[in-house]
């Protein structure tokens, strides 16, 4: 049976992963490996040199597990799938990417909303990576969330969705899509009333996952 690994800097998105995982993939043995440290750990200065080795370590401990493939589920780490990939010599696939080019597709004014500047800035570069490859030159805006983070971190489901519904509608007017940054955020998304696609990671990538072991 085939066995997928996935990384996790946030124990919130382990429950909807293999919820998706059960009904996408339901031949698939899921290993879950969690680092909740590593998103604080961005952010500090004297650590932050550390997340790269951390990173590399788990997606070898997957592969010595018996993991066919790695996928990491934080838009903040997934610059990190391509060298770790080389190095460790297993695919590290980025949950984020399918989200990415149904972003570009969708048109050329692309508004991110996140709740932390270590995952927003990650997301943009992503989708300017998959525009470049599809040939197109979007303009994407970007707008971190005050206060969302930590709501949602401390418990407060309910504080965090109203933030960032508040600024998904307030970008939607000037934008072809919405691209929410953390797969954290996905409760949010469909609670805000806007015109646009609104589009979160979790779904599109593990369909993605599906479709790339089912050409396997």
């Amino acid at each position: 049976m085939t066995k997928i690994a996935f990384l996790h800097t946030g124990a919130v998105v382990i429950s909807p992963v293999m919820e998706l995982v059960r009904e996408l993939l339901p031949d698939v043995t899921p290993i879950n490996y969690l680092d909740d440290r590593i998103v604080a750990d961005l952010r500090d200065p004297e650590v932050a040199d550390s997340v790269p080795g951390r990173v590399a370590n788990l997606v070898e401990n997957a592969k010595a597990a018996g993991a066919d493939a790695v996928m990491l589920t934080c838009s903040s780490i997934s610059q990190l799938a391509a060298p770790i990939a080389e190095r460790v010599d297993i695919d590290v696939l980025r949950i984020d990417e399918a989200m990415a080019d149904e972003a570009v597709a969708a048109g050329a004014r692309i508004a991110v909303v996140a709740t932390l500047p270590t995952t927003c800035a990650p997301t943009v570069a992503l989708i300017r990576e998959r525009a470049s490859l599809a040939g197109t030159d979007p303009q994407v805006e970007a707008e971190i969330v005050d206060g969302a983070f930590e709501a949602v971190a401390s418990g407060d489901r309910e504080t965090h969705d109203a933030l960032v519904v508040a600024a998904i509608e307030r970008v939607a007017s000037t934008a072809d899509v919405v691209v929410l940054a953390q797969a954290s955020m996905a409760s949010a998304a469909g609670k805000a009333t806007v015109q646009v696609p609104v589009l979160t990671s979790l779904r599109p990538g593990i369909t993605r996952l599906a479709e790339r072991l089912g050409a396997a």
